[in-house]
């Protein structure tokens, strides 16, 4: 502590006032902070760290920095021409929606034809309803205009499960499928979930794991059941340990990674990307943790039904796990050296992960 001398004013003394000195961060810890109190988006965030490389470590070389975080010049250019120091919002992304559609211009004389047809030929798709409606009005129509009206006015032979069938449709066309994510090799970019079933004595146990792709970082969990609240939690919990580094989420079709899992994501803004249905190599990462938690775990006689007495097991072999055991994939570092070497080119990783 700093101390500096004031003659005083009053009553003919002095005194010692203490100063207490303070560091300003540097512009680039300032962004990052400015970053996490707009809670900014983790793809947002991500191309921060683009910028701050750029000025840093590759001393503003374009090319380098793509190299490095794996992408394009024309991209990097692309988001500099757009980054702004005093807005840091212009890094999200942006709707690509058009904003002038064309409109749906079917006239009445038109809705009332295609009407007055489809219910005289109820299982009749729209292109035989085109040929008849040419036909009788000697009019052209388009297929998309009769498709239009018989959603508008539910005209199915069986419209309640044509309903559910829409439904399940609607459902399938938002998953995003694995094989679409085009992966990147830094820490945080990809975090894989599974679910481990247990049969002992006539009980169930379920333990969920999770595991980053590229560092190998590990956490699992043992639950009563399977439920999406139980992998909300999970999913709370993995998120606090690695400090946010979520970019995206793998993991298959089960029940317990919908609802509350989902709304969860959703709100931490982390993409869902599903494997295909039966087909566990789309999730290879997490597979082999699986199997390496079942052998070096849980066949060495260390299962218990009692969850908190598991779980407390679980945590010291998570630990040999992340801090001791050497891996292959690695080069015979722990997950937690890799990840030391990797920030300090890349600072993405949770100080809670050495904690």
């Amino acid at each position: 502590m700093h101390q500096f001398y004031i003659p005083s004013l009053w009553r003919g003394h002095s005194f010692f006032v203490p100063r207490h000195p303070f560091k300003l961060l540097n512009i680039h810890e300032r962004w990052r902070k400015q970053a996490d109190l707009l809670k900014l988006s983790g793809a947002a965030k991500q191309r921060l760290e683009w910028f701050i490389f750029y000025e840093t470590k590759a001393k503003r070389n374009a090319t380098y920095t793509g190299r490095h975080f794996g992408i394009s010049t024309k991209t990097f250019h692309k988001w500099n021409n757009l980054f702004d120091r005093k807005n840091l919002r212009l890094l999200e992304d942006r709707d690509r929606a058009p904003k002038h559609v064309r409109q749906k211009e079917v006239t009445p004389e038109e809705e009332s034809r295609i009407i007055e047809l489809r219910k005289a030929h109820i299982r009749w798709g729209k292109l035989k309803l085109k040929k008849i409606y040419e036909g009788q009005y000697s009019q052209e129509i388009s297929s998309w205009k009769i498709q239009y009206t018989i959603k508008k006015y539910k005209l199915y032979y069986h419209p309640i499960k044509n309903e559910k069938m829409q439904a399940k449709r609607k459902r399938n066309q938002k998953k995003k499928r694995i094989t679409e994510l085009s992966k990147k090799q830094y820490p945080g970019f990809l975090i894989c979930f599974d679910t481990i079933v247990i049969y002992w004595n006539g009980v169930k146990r379920y333990i969920f794991t999770g595991i980053d792709s590229v560092s190998k970082v590990a956490f699992a969990r043992m639950y009563t059941t399977k439920s999406s609240y139980n992998a909300r939690d999970f999913l709370l919990r993995m998120h606090y340990l690695l400090e946010g580094k979520m970019l995206n989420a793998g993991h298959d079709n089960g029940s317990e990674f919908h609802k509350l899992f989902a709304q969860l994501c959703a709100e931490l803004n982390i993409p869902q990307y599903f494997s295909r249905p039966h087909t566990p190599k789309d999730n290879p990462v997490c597979e082999k943790f699986n199997q390496t938690l079942q052998q070096e775990f849980i066949d060495l006689g260390n299962f218990t039904p009692d969850c908190a007495e598991f779980n407390r097991l679980l945590t010291e072999w998570l630990i040999e796990y992340n801090f001791v055991r050497p891996h292959q994939t690695l080069g015979y570092s722990t997950p937690i050296q890799f990840t030391e070497k990797t920030l300090k080119v890349l600072p993405m990783w949770s100080s809670r992960a050495h904690s």
